[in-house]
């Protein structure tokens, strides 16, 4: 187990993964990672679609216009959802709830990217969230976030450096130009 900040450190982008499946006690701990993540008011306004089949992942991966393709190679893609009716905060919530499940997959030594899904177009009629609804069945009023794909790492990628972090994005005690 890595310590936290070893682990924000580690933490990457994977776009290409290895072939085959992902173990089922590390999705079932990719799940419980959601499950576990804080909600405004404790409302629990997420909700998550577990999608493994193939045919649905080439699907999914057509969900926007080329950078979501590589969700079709993934092992596993996880589609996070919000109920805006159950809270204005389903956004952050289900956001949340994402980057705990990709903190997870990367101490688990698997591979994860964020596919954005919310304000983004299928086409020029429909939207993606629209899309993904339509082929995986979502009724009103849950809405799409984004797609988290997860896998084998094809290969390892060097980490963070965190002797380039924007410390210039902080300010204390008040903003200063």
């Amino acid at each position: 187990m890595q310590d936290f900040n070893t682990l924000l450190i580690n933490r990457r982008s994977y776009r290409n993964y290895a072939d085959g499946p992902l173990a089922g006690e590390a999705v079932q701990l990719i799940l419980e990672a959601a499950l576990l993540s804080p909600t405004s008011k404790n409302k629990h306004s997420w909700e998550f679609v577990v999608v493994e089949d193939r045919e649905m992942l080439a699907k999914l991966s057509r969900c926007k216009d080329r950078s979501a393709a590589f969700i079709a190679d993934a092992a596993l893609a996880i589609v996070v959802l919000g109920n805006p009716l159950e809270t204005d905060a389903w956004i952050e919530d289900a956001s949340i709830a994402a980057i705990n499940m990709q903190l997870q997959a990367e101490e688990l030594e698997i591979g994860s990217c964020w596919v954005q899904v919310r304000n983004r177009e299928f086409s020029e009629t429909i939207t993606s969230g629209e899309y993904i609804n339509e082929i995986l069945g979502v009724p009103m009023p849950l809405e799409v976030l984004c797609v988290i794909s997860f896998g084998n790492k094809e290969k390892s990628r060097s980490p963070n450096n965190v002797d380039q972090l924007l410390w210039e994005k902080v300010h204390l005690g008040k903003y200063k130009c």
